[in-house]
């Protein structure tokens, strides 16, 4: 599996993740993009020994793009002070085939996740059966149409399970490729076309502005956009 090194230095490290890789493991016992990451900084670097990295985040298996660990214990701790006070901008690009309402706009949910089924359920508000939701936000605009396809980027205000898929699911407009959230057809090699394509932040110990975009796969329809 190809696997692109997007931006390194002493503290963090960020992968081009390709779809169906895990970043962390699971009851599968697949390989995973962590396990991937650390044979790359104890060969590199000429490390002895065990290779600390942190998990500052993660996307779903089927998900390609931008993923951030931390190679020191302080700028992980930094890192999720600055997910946790939604400091860091994500853009995602989604493509699907049927049409939200507006060439951009904003969509706000309740979430909640179902981990029994590992799948989130969007509600238009709260109400009683779906007391413990989770508010989700995201701002969408249309970028790009090819035939029936729309590739929409995606800002993320808030980071929830499953979110862009569930949100966009629950709208009508289903990612392609995503068989849990609606999609009429698989993909063949079991991805969904959602791409984290770009993480902006300042960095948690040089305190400058640090910009790391992740190409898209090589795949027919993400180089037709």
């Amino acid at each position: 599996m190809d696997i692109e090194v997007i931006y390194e230095d002493n503290h963090l490290i960020a992968i081009n993740k390709p779809a169906r890789m895990l970043v962390q493991g699971d009851k599968t016992g697949d390989a995973t993009l962590g396990d991937w990451v650390k044979k790359y900084i104890k060969k590199r670097y000429n490390k002895p020994g065990d290779v600390f990295l942190g998990v500052i985040h993660r996307l779903d298996r089927p998900v390609s793009g931008v993923v951030i660990f931390a190679r020191t214990s302080k700028a992980l701790t930094r890192m999720n002070e600055l997910f946790r006070e939604r400091s860091i901008k994500k853009t995602y690009w989604a493509i699907t085939q049927a049409e939200l309402p507006d060439l951009e706009g904003s969509l706000t949910h309740f979430l909640l996740k179902d981990t029994t089924k590992n799948k989130t359920k969007a509600y238009d508000r709260l109400s009683n059966r779906a007391a413990k939701a989770k508010k989700a936000e995201l701002d969408y605009k249309l970028i790009g149409k090819v035939a029936n396809h729309n590739l929409y980027e995606i800002a993320l205000k808030t980071g929830r399970p499953h979110q862009i898929r569930a949100q966009l699911s629950k709208m009508g407009c289903p990612i392609r490729g995503d068989l849990k959230y609606g999609a009429e057809k698989g993909n063949e090699d079991g991805s969904i076309h959602l791409h984290s394509k770009s993480l902006s932040f300042i960095h948690p110990v040089k305190k400058e502005p640090i910009y790391i975009e992740a190409a898209v796969p090589d795949e027919q329809l993400w180089k037709v956009f």
